[in-house]
């Protein structure tokens, strides 16, 4: 009985940190390509009536003008990290518990490891994987597109940038 409460205390811990570091916001991350095909990436700033504002990867602002750009690609956040450590939890508590259920305590031990590792384990894969498939980029053409739709995609991105307020 013992095993199975310190199994479920040490997987509730995991399970209750996952969120606890503190985050400050960020823009998304933007692949910007002018109507010449220079592509431009870089953190999304603000968001400006006329143009966007990017923090490039070497530390420098770069403005660029909506009637500029063809399109722009919105790389999402990796997610296999936070996948697989979900999925190493889902899998990981069943097997404790059935590796646990024998009468045996030196038994419960090893099954229960077990149950963690095999399980454990093949949730992690199949999370990681899950997590890749949704970590993709979401692509937005701009060109040809008329003022009211394109001050609509404007509006979608100043909720994503860093500073979603600045004009």
């Amino acid at each position: 009985m013992k095993t199975k409460v310190s199994v479920l205390l040490v997987v509730s811990l995991l399970i209750f940190s996952l969120d606890l570091p503190a985050k400050e916001r960020h823009g998304a991350e933007l692949v910007v390509t002018k109507l010449d095909g220079q592509q431009i990436k870089g953190e999304l700033i603000a968001v400006k009536q006329n143009s966007l504002l990017l923090l490039s990867p070497e530390g420098a602002d770069v403005s660029v003008d909506i009637k500029d750009i063809n399109i722009i690609k919105i790389e999402k956040k990796s997610k296999v990290a936070k996948g697989a450590g979900i999925g190493f939890l889902v899998g990981a508590l069943p097997g404790a518990l059935l590796g646990s259920l024998s009468g045996d305590p030196d038994v419960e031990v090893l099954g229960a490891l077990l149950g963690v590792a095999i399980l454990g384990g093949v949730g992690s894969l199949m999370g990681a994987l899950i997590g890749a498939a949704s970590s993709q980029y979401k692509k937005i053409k701009i060109e040809g597109k008329s003022d009211a739709e394109i001050k609509e995609i404007l509006e979608k991105l100043r909720h994503r940038a860093r500073l979603p307020n600045a004009q």
